[in-house]
């Protein structure tokens, strides 16, 4: 048996444990001697919700030291109730200062407890961290001893606009708590909208503490607008009853659009599942937390230890507030824990009694840098700011939410979301209110019976466009081409829009003012809509939206109509300029020329007497123009070259022929002016409307104002026009196309439009600035006016102009010019140098012997004289003079193939184009007599 061994047995093993055991227990009673108790000071409301925070602050503290037990410091926690009070925050707040001397205080939760709270932390000098407070207005206070661990709910007005502007809605309104809270968001809300030009036309503010009664009647008058896309800015239970609500009153039917915030968002797992039910296609957005292992272990160990209270965002940011506390309290080195109290009267208030922490700048300088990843995803604050992750947009299905995208600064809406790249898809599948698939228009006609009022002018002249007769009841008949064009277009909606037309009259039944007073209007709110014939201009664009144009754009000149009584003998020169009557004679000259030079030694039409062959070369080449000439063309050289002249001279008598035909058939009507400087030049009278703007543009094209005559009616623009300038009339009317096409399709025969159109944009309908109306009325504008349906209308009110004549008929032809030709003259110079290149060369080639004689007598003039007699002679050589011999009868011969002499007496004289007398011809070239005798004997055989 093995011997038991006992400390009695064995007092040195015993001597050596009791050392041993007090040797730890003097070690732990040491360390529990250096840990610094760092007090903090915890204000919640004690309901659910600040029960599941306190919770996640109490196993946040509990986590981080079992992993972090050689910290010297410790954070202890000292809990005050605020009872869902301002006040009760104020003064748990107040009292943990003065009474409990905290270093630092978490909370409050809400944010309309929080300014005072901060500005007691401030004086104090200690930290106040909130993780649920999210109010914007908050970091207006601009203290440095506010720290929000949490998300400022400005940074979810950019994936709340970037919705809004995916679904192309122009109008939203935002329901919002009436307190610091609801109303800290909608500035940069109304920004965020204003950049995509989204506006909000109404705010609806709900009391905190609102009735069933004040909520249903908030709703009614939502009911009444237009507007159908909602963006609610609530706490959790006002807003699940405003939910509720609006289900009872078929608000959640297809026509609407809910967007909440992350306040309802992140709370959705903890509401009443009958109001979630109720929240079906509301679309959502809550900031992004990263998926970790960390985060699921926790959820476990928290559904253990508090079973009744669901976990949510707020929870983790309490968890991760109170780690970033325990880590700043240990960087801090926090040594001196106490406050310094400050000089107060015996008469002071509790709010003066407290003084001031010592370690507090410290402790706020190490919490400013503390950087961690957390259970909510990344710890770190910049200017005492939680800085924003990703933001994910849900969509409220059944009894919970379902992820259809994601938001980021950088990419905006993408539908996948991952760490190393951002996809380009768009959101994911939606099921909007009503359980549709397909997203509302975010906008429907009002349901109080209200119509649109359509302001319409009471126009005296030009009521073709617009007619407004009032009946005996006093009740009014509106009709006219504009009035035709806006009916078929408001039918063309896809929906139904009630309207009415309002004339914009004086009570004697008259105009009220001009256009822009007409569109101004629609601006001061007095009409909803103006049809009628009203320019698209950039100065009324400014205050109201303009569709786009219906009719053709643009100012033009209408003038009359003259017959041309004029007859001109010369008329026949009027079809080319003189450029190309210039050029023609100049070409036709050269190709003579050329053609006398390639032929004159082969071509016996090319000989003769010097005067003889002048007249030829002229009567060869304007021969040519009627292809009349009789000369027979012998060189092939001369014949391309020909050809390409021939080409040249059908396409000129054919264009001279159809231009002098059109001046002596066509040009009977024509304009009595064609250009505006004339009438500037002459000081001629210039009729405009009165009512339009044309007079400035008249201005501005400096016509003399007192040159400028107005018309208020078709009839009297006749009328001016008619008389002339010179007659108290004018002697052009200016105008725009849709009115002149009325002028022209009642006097087709009497007048005309010419001159260069001013670019104008025609005429829209007006509706005031962001009406949601705006781009469908747009869209119908476009299928009436491609259609078969504009053209009735044109006819209806403006006649058939098929019958008119074109103005462009009218003018005067054109004279043709040479840059029409240029390129024809082009041609036969490059053909006509390199003929006369290519024969020069032969020439030269075959008389080389001249140009290398060596005698020392000879000089270049005498060389140049030589070869001028060559060429003047016959070439013999060439087949047409290799029939017969040359015989004295045979006047021209070339000198190569005479072995004597070069006088008449033998075989005859030189052409008398370059030698007058047979004396002239007589010398000799010594060096050729062999050559010239071997010749001589081949023409004896």
């Amino acid at each position: 048996m093995e011997k038991k061994i006992t400390c009695s047995g064995n007092p040195i093993l015993y001597l050596f444990l009791h050392l041993l055991i007090n040797l730890k227990i003097f070690t732990a009673k040491m360390a529990t001697a250096q840990i610094i108790p760092v007090r903090v000071g915890v204000v919640l409301d004690m309901d659910d919700y600040g029960k599941m925070a306190f919770s996640c602050i109490s196993m946040a503290l509990s986590d981080f030291y079992a992993t972090h037990d050689h910290y010297r410091t410790r954070l202890a926690l000292t809990n005050r109730d605020s009872k869902y009070d301002v006040v009760g925050a104020a003064a748990a707040g107040l009292d943990l200062l003065k009474n409990v001397q905290v270093q630092a205080i978490i909370g409050p939760m809400f944010s309309v407890q929080a300014n005072f709270l901060i500005s007691l932390g401030h004086k104090a000098q200690v930290p106040i961290i909130t993780f649920s407070a999210t109010s914007p207005s908050l970091s207006s206070l601009r203290s440095p001893y506010f720290v929000r661990a949490t998300l400022n709910d400005s940074s979810q007005v950019g994936p709340i606009a970037a919705i809004v502007q995916a679904f192309g809605w122009r109008e939203v309104v935002p329901i919002y708590e009436d307190n610091e809270f609801g109303e800290g968001i909608i500035p940069f809300l109304t920004d965020a909208l204003e950049n995509v030009n989204v506006r909000l036309p109404y705010r609806s503010v709900v009391p905190p503490l609102a009735t069933d009664d004040q909520i249903v009647a908030e709703l009614y008058k939502l009911m009444t607008m237009q507007t159908r896309v909602f963006v609610v800015h609530m706490l959790t239970n006002l807003g699940a009853r405003l939910f509720a609500k609006a289900k009872q009153l078929g608000m959640m039917s297809k026509d609407y659009a809910w967007i909440v915030t992350d306040s309802v968002t992140n709370e959705l797992n903890s509401m009443d599942p009958t109001v979630v039910e109720s929240m079906l296609g509301v679309i959502g957005v809550k900031p992004y937390v990263t998926k970790t292992k960390e985060l699921d272990d926790f959820t476990v160990r928290y559904k253990r230890r508090v079973r009744q209270t669901n976990l949510n965002v707020y929870g983790l940011w309490a968890y991760d507030t109170a780690i970033a506390l325990a880590m700043s309290a240990e960087k801090a080195g926090l040594d001196n824990l106490t406050y310094r109290q400050t000089n107060t009267s015996t008469n002071s208030t509790d709010l003066e009694a407290f003084g001031v922490s010592l370690s507090g700048p410290k402790l706020i300088q190490a919490l400013s840098s503390i950087e961690f990843t957390g259970l909510a995803g990344e710890f770190r604050l910049v200017d005492g700011q939680l800085q924003a992750p990703p933001y994910e947009i849900v969509n409220v299905v059944g009894p919970g939410a379902r992820v259809i995208g994601y938001w980021t600064k950088e990419n905006g809406i993408v539908k996948e979301l991952n760490f190393t790249s951002v996809s380009d898809d768009n959101l994911g599948s939606i099921i909007w209110p009503g359980d549709k698939s397909s997203p509302p228009k975010g906008w429907v006609v009002p349901t109080n019976g209200k119509k649109l009022r359509v302001g319409v002018p009471a126009k005296v002249g030009f009521t073709e466009f617009v007619r407004v007769t009032w009946n005996s009841d006093n009740t009014t008949k509106v009709e006219g081409y504009c009035i035709d064009v806006f009916d078929a277009v408001m039918a063309a909606l896809p929906y139904g829009v009630p309207y009415e037309y309002v004339p914009f009259a004086t009570p004697d039944r008259k105009m009220a003012g001009n256009y822009n007073d007409l569109a101004y209007q629609v601006y001061l709110g007095k009409y909803d809509a103006v049809a009628a014939d009203v320019t698209i201009l950039g100065n009324r664009s400014k205050y109201v939206d303009f569709t786009l144009p219906y009719t053709e754009s643009g100012i033009s000149m209408v003038v009359l109509i003259e017959e041309d009584k004029s007859e001109n003998a010369w008329v026949f020169l009027k079809p080319l300029t003189w450029q190309l009557w210039l050029t023609s004679f100049c070409s036709f000259l050269f190709i003579g020329f050329l053609i006398w030079i390639l032929e004159h030694r082969i071509n016996e039409d090319f000989r003769g007497p010097f005067w003889y062959q002048f007249g030829t070369i002229f009567w060869f080449a304007f021969s040519t123009m009627v292809f009349a000439h009789k000369e027979r063309v012998i060189s092939n050289l001369a014949r391309f070259v020909l050809i390409i002249w021939f080409l040249v001279v059908l396409i000129l008598t054919q264009s001279y022929t159809a231009s002098l035909t059109s001046m002596l058939t066509v040009q009977k009507l024509q304009p009595t002016v064609t250009d505006v400087n004339v009438l500037i030049q002459n000081k001629e009278y210039v009729g405009y409307s009165k009512t339009s703007f044309v007079f400035g543009v008249l201005k501005k094209m400096n016509f003399d104002e007192s040159r400028l005559r107005p018309f208020t009616s078709l009839e009297q623009m006749d009328e001016l026009l008619s008389r002339g300038s010179g007659n108290g009339g004018v002697a052009a009317a200016f105008h725009e196309i849709p009115y002149i096409k009325l002028l022209l399709g009642k006097y087709c025969s009497k007048y005309v439009m010419v001159g260069p159109t001013y670019k104008t944009d025609g005429f829209g309908f007006v509706f005031p600035i962001g009406s949601p109306l705006v781009p469908d009325v747009s869209r119908a504008i476009l299928n009436v006016t491609e259609g078969q349906k504009m053209v009735e209308i044109e006819r209806k009110w403006f006649g058939d102009k098929t019958k008119c004549l074109d103005s462009n008929a009218l003018l005067l032809p054109k004279n043709l010019g040479l840059a029409s030709f240029w390129g024809l003259f082009m041609i036969v110079g490059i053909v006509g140098i390199a003929a006369l290149i290519i024969y020069a060369a032969k020439f030269l080639s075959e008389n080389s012997t001249v140009l290398n004689h060596s005698d020392p007598e000879s000089t270049t003039w005498s060389k140049i004289t030589r070869l001028i007699k060559k060429f003047d002679n016959k070439d013999l050589k060439s087949h047409t003079f290799k029939k017969h011999k040359p015989s004295e009868k045979d006047d021209y011969y070339d000198v190569d193939d005479d072995p004597s002499n070069f006088s008449p007496t033998t075989y005859g004289h030189s052409s008398p184009v370059f030698s007058s007398s047979p004396e002239q011809n007589t010398e000799i070239d010594p060096n050729e007599n062999e050559r010239t005798t071997a010749m001589q004997a081949n023409e004896i055989k």
